[in-house]
This record gives C-alpha cells, sequence and structure tokens, in this order.
C-alpha cells in the first residue's frame, strides 16, 4: 500500500509507526519519536524529523544503530537473515552476486573495518540517484573510508543511514525525484566532455574554448532548445543563452545561470548545477503551456574558473561590460592567444562590449550552487540560504631572515624565516577564528632551496583573507599584516607583500534571500542562512541588478573541485521545487 502524508498525520501513533517500519534497521524507536512532530507539512520535513531525532539520541544510541545494521555482503546475507530492505538493496547492488574474489575482498574490507572503528560499514548503496552504486565504486568508498577519522566515521555512517531511510521513505510513499533525476541525467551526460589528457584518465576537465568546451556549449543549447526556450545562441564570448519569454511583449527579465567550464579533474556538479535546475523549471512551464509576466533569462556561463587564461569571469564580467579588450592578447599555456581561441571558436571577439546587459530590463539575478564546502553536510540539511559572498583580499609574502648552520646556531640567534611564516600562519587562523564566519588560509608554503641542516633564510606563501562584508574583511587584514610586521620585527626578519586580488563582498538583496528563505519554508525545511566563501558568478552581476544565491548540500564532506563532488537526485529535486517557488512568488502581484 503506498502511503499518504495525510494517512500518516491522521493515523493513530501505534498505526502510524506500523506504516513507518522498517525504515531504520531494528530500530523503530526513531520513527516513533519523529512522529511526536505531526503533522508533517512534506516528506522533507518528515526526513528532517527524523534526522533531529537521531541527532538528539546521543553517542551510545547512534553507534547502537549502526551496529544493528548488517556488513555489506557479509554473513546475514549469505545466511539470508537479512531485512527485506537490506536484501532488496544490496541486491540492486549487485552484492549477493559477487564473485569468490570479490566477496574475499569485502570480507577483508570488512574485518579491516570493524577493527578499525567497532561498528559495521554503512553506505547507501542504492547510491545519490537511487538506481544503486557499482561493486566498483561500494569498493572504491569501501577503502578510502578506511581513512577517516573514527569520530568523522561515526557521523558518516549515520548520514549515510539517513540516505538510506531517505529512499526507503520514497518507496513507502510511491515518490520519486523524476526532475531531480532529470537534472542528474543531464549532469552525467555533459560531463562525458572532457579535454585530452584528462578524458583518457575518465576526469573531468572543459576548460575555455577548448574542443570538450565547445562540445558543452552545443550540447547546452541542444537541451534548450529541448526544454522549451525561445530562442537560444552562443553569444560573442561563448556563453549559452536561452530566453523564455513571458505572457506579454516587453516584459521585465529574471536573469539566472551559473558557469559550465571546470576546473582541471573536477567534479559534475560546480556551476552547471545552476544551469539545469532552472532548465528544469523551465521545461515544466514549457509542457505545462504556462507564460509566467516576466521573462525567464538563462546564461551558462563560458568561463569563471580562470584555467586556460589568467583573467577570471570572463562571462558573466561581458554581461556588466567589465570584459576587458587587453584580455583578448592573454596567452594559454601554447602559447595561443584569447582572441585567437575564439576567432577559432567562430566567436566576434569585437561584438562583447555589446552583451553588456541594462539592469533596468532584469528583475534581479538569482543563482543555485552546490556549496562546495561541509557546512550543510554536516547540519544534514538539503539547502541554505546565502547571505553574501564573502569578499577577500590575496597576498604573495617574502621573507627573508639569515641562512646558517642548523647545529651551531643558539635559538636566541636565529632569524629564521620559515618559524615566522608559520608563526603568521597559526596566528592568522586564530584571528579569523574570532568572527565565526570570516577565513584565513596559507594555501602555498615553500623554503625555496632548503636544507635538513640549515636555518631557512627565505620563506614564501600565500596569504587569502576572507569575511561576509567588506568592514569585516578588511578589519581581518589590518590585524593579520599588523602581526605579520610585529612577528618579523621581533624575529629580524624582512618582510615583502604582494597584493594579487582584492575581491569585494556580495551580501545578498535582502528581499531577494528572503524570497529563497520562503521557498525552503515551503518545502518544510527549516532555513539555515550561511555566508559563500567561495566566489561565483553572482558576484559579478550584483553590481548591476539585486541578487541572492541558494546552496544544495554536497556529499562526501562537501568536497568540491574534486571527482568525489557529489549531491543527490532528490536534493537536487529540492532545489528545482525551491526555484518553482520562486517562480511563483515573483508570479503574484503585488
Amino acid at each position: 500500500m503506498v502511503l499518504t502524508l495525510d494517512a500518516l498525520n491522521a493515523a493513530s501513533l501505534e498505526d502510524a509507526a506500523r506504516m513507518l517500519h522498517g525504515l531504520h534497521e531494528h530500530s523503530p524507536w526513531i520513527a516513533r519519536q519523529a512522529l511526536a512532530q505531526r503533522p508533517f507539512r512534506s516528506l522533507a520535513h518528515l526526513k528532517h524529523c527524523m534526522v533531529q531525532v537521531l541527532a538528539a539520541a546521543g553517542r551510545d544510541a547512534q553507534v547502537a544503530l549502526i551496529q544493528a545494521h548488517p556488513e555489506l555482503a557479509g554473513r546475514a546475507m549469505v545466511e539470508g537473515s537479512l531485512t527485506t530492505e537490506s536484501t532488496n538493496e544490496q541486491s540492486r547492488a549487485g552484492l549477493t552476486q559477487c564473485t569468490p574474489a570479490e566477496m574475499a575482498r569485502i570480507a577483508e574490507l570488512n574485518a579491516a573495518y570493524q577493527a578499525r572503528f567497532g561498528f559495521p560499514f554503512i553506505l547507501a548503496v542504492r547510491g545519490p540517484r537511487g538506481t544503486g552504486l557499482t561493486k566498483q565504486e561500494i569498493l572504491d568508498t569501501f577503502a578510502r573510508r578506511l581513512q577517516h577519522h573514527p569520530l568523522f566515521e561515526l557521523q558518516e555512517s549515520l548520514r549515510n543511514i539517513h540516505r538510506i531511510v531517505e529512499i526507503r521513505l520514497n518507496d513507502k510513499f510511491g515518490v520519486a525525484p523524476e526532475q531531480g533525476h532529470t537534472v542528474w541525467d543531464w549532469h552525467a551526460s555533459l560531463a562525458r566532455h572532457s579535454d585530452p589528457g584528462y578524458a583518457e584518465r575518465g576526469q573531468l576537465t572543459v576548460t575555455y574554448l577548448t574542443d570538450a568546451h565547445r562540445a558543452c556549449a552545443a550540447e547546452l543549447v541542444e537541451r534548450m532548445q529541448d526544454c522549451g526556450f525561445d530562442e537560444v545562441g552562443i553569444d560573442a564570448v561563448g556563453n549559452v543563452v536561452g530566453h523564455y519569454r513571458a505572457a506579454r511583449p516587453g516584459a521585465p527579465r529574471l536573469l539566472t545561470g551559473s558557469h559550465y567550464d571546470t576546473v582541471r579533474n573536477a567534479g559534475r556538479y560546480d556551476g552547471r548545477l545552476g544551469i539545469f535546475v532552472p532548465l528544469a523549471c523551465v521545461q515544466a512551464l514549457h509542457r505545462a503551456g504556462r507564460r509566467l509576466p516576466f521573462s525567464i533569462e538563462v546564461v551558462a556561463f563560458a568561463e569563471e574558473e580562470g584555467q586556460r587564461y589568467k583573467a577570471t569571469f570572463l562571462g558573466s564580467g561581458a554581461l556588466v561590460g567589465q570584459f576587458r579588450p587587453e584580455w583578448l592578447d592573454q596567452l594559454d599555456a601554447d602559447g595561443i592567444p584569447m582572441r585567437q581561441a575564439m576567432q577559432q571558436a567562430g566567436l566576434r571577439p569585437q561584438d562583447i562590449p555589446a552583451l553588456q546587459r541594462n539592469p533596468q530590463d532584469y528583475l534581479g539575478f538569482v543563482e543555485v550552487h552546490i556549496e562546495q564546502g561541509p557546512v550543510l553536510n554536516e547540519l544534514d540539511l538539503p539547502l541554505g540560504v546565502v547571505t553574501a559572498i564573502n569578499g577577500s583580499v590575496r597576498y604573495l609574502v617574502e621573507l627573508t631572515g639569515t641562512a646558517c648552520h642548523a647545529g651551531t646556531t643558539p635559538m636566541d640567534r636565529r632569524s629564521d624565516a620559515a618559524a615566522a611564516a608559520a608563526e603568521v600562519l597559526l596566528a592568522a587562523e586564530q584571528r579569523a577564528r574570532r568572527d565565526g564566519d570570516s577565513v584565513a588560509t596559507v594555501g602555498q608554503l615553500q623554503v625555496p632551496n632548503g636544507s635538513i641542516n640549515v636555518v631557512p633564510g627565505r620563506c614564501l606563501f600565500s596569504l587569502d583573507l576572507r569575511a561576509p562584508t567588506d568592514a569585516q574583511r578588511d578589519a581581518l587584514v589590518a590585524d593579520v599584516l599588523a602581526t605579520l610586521q610585529a612577528v618579523c620585527e621581533r624575529r629580524q626578519v624582512q618582510v615583502r607583500l604582494e597584493e594579487t586580488l582584492r575581491a569585494s563582498a556580495a551580501p545578498s538583496h535582502p528581499q531577494w534571500q528572503a524570497r529563497w528563505e520562503r521557498a525552503v519554508e515551503a518545502l518544510g525545511l527549516p532555513v539555515h542562512r550561511m555566508p559563500s566563501g567561495a566566489g561565483h558568478d553572482a558576484m559579478k552581476l550584483h553590481e548591476v541588478m539585486p541578487q541572492a544565491m541558494l546552496f544544495v548540500r554536497g556529499q562526501n564532506s562537501g568536497i568540491s573541485h574534486n571527482p568525489l563532488e557529489s549531491t543527490t537526485s532528490d536534493d537536487m529535486q529540492l532545489a528545482v521545487d525551491a526555484f518553482t517557488h520562486l517562480l511563483e512568488q515573483l508570479a503574484q502581484p503585488d
């Protein structure tokens, strides 16, 4: 029998508990406690209530839940004592048809995992799309997670249990995230295109105006046309632009989108999620034969990452009139000027100035993006509302002390450049922590020509400082630089400082942020507000029109710029639902 929320909300506690039987392995108490929070406003609300119950249960109860689960392809499977739900899931992943060699490898991993953590390995084997991981994906994940810290792995096990329960709930209620599946499949299709040298290794890399980049653009054009956009084209900088007309001519436009280029050896979802979510919404409008009081313009920005040429945000920068002509003379690693690459791609660089948008024609700009961080993943929340895109300042720092003998130079007579750098690194970390949402990073640290038995006379390091407002960023910068000067003076080390980047913060427009918040609330989810530490195309559009962003939870600790970058079709469905709700808000008369 297919359940409904109405029936669950109206049932007695005992009947409702029976309806939710089998969600948590041999642990019905979680669903029973969650039922105290009825009525549930949505299936997402029910899922979150169960997450909250387990989070409040304490570590002993959490470990007991994990231990109630069977090992993958373990004794319970061999003996036929798995629950119906676990049998179905392990069968879908092919674990009931393992070769002797595969069974031996899984047994080895199970034993190593149990010895290290004291509980069985838990994995949602139906995967982020719900259709099942391959055996190789399972084995790779098993081996990777063996390296985790025990406290982290405990939480990762619970996150996988939440995913297992989410899929089981979908089955009970007879629902499937169909638009989420579609968006998932679009990502998988676009990820087929990758630059030479990476494609052969199964890695995703799409840099500006390569053959793979142009193939992505062609596929996006076709995808937009299939979704029902009225006009689709590739502009002079390589952006793919789709326009879904309003109900009446001359209506304002909602601008949305993100980038389709990638870093090297990338994940599938950075940028591209912000293209495909609005495409799914337009597809639904087109199929319903519906027009809104405003047009929807989706831009798949050609370049944001700065991987092939030094300039970044070429796509969104062109829309705000910030494409600098001198960039056309920049050379890539093979000595090919940007101008030549554009011409070979059939673009007309002389037409780039005409791409600048008139802000008066637009309601604003919204962008959906995978979070690229661990916050939502750790909170077990699928969506987050962005309050601001952090402002940032970057420096290259060179410290010069005195190189001398490591054995004969007393500690109080050294001018150690590396020790000074280390002190500054820790001070920057401590200072950023004081704000709560500022960040400070030393991503590069070198002792050129260093030797084991030589006190470092020279040290080079990078310094990246970010905060949600320019004032907060500037205060952070001032304190860190003051510490740098004080440390160098005390240690008798010379400092040379080069500022390489300064970007202003981009606070979300309050009215547009509130629209995202209402959309998330309408899904039955709590609103989590958070700054974006990474830069996005929205930073550029912020300079000419209101903007606000929505974050989608990433799996694998929210890792990004990495092949492990992932999200689920259920979370993508929620992003589509939130975007649809935002459209409906805009369509309502004031």
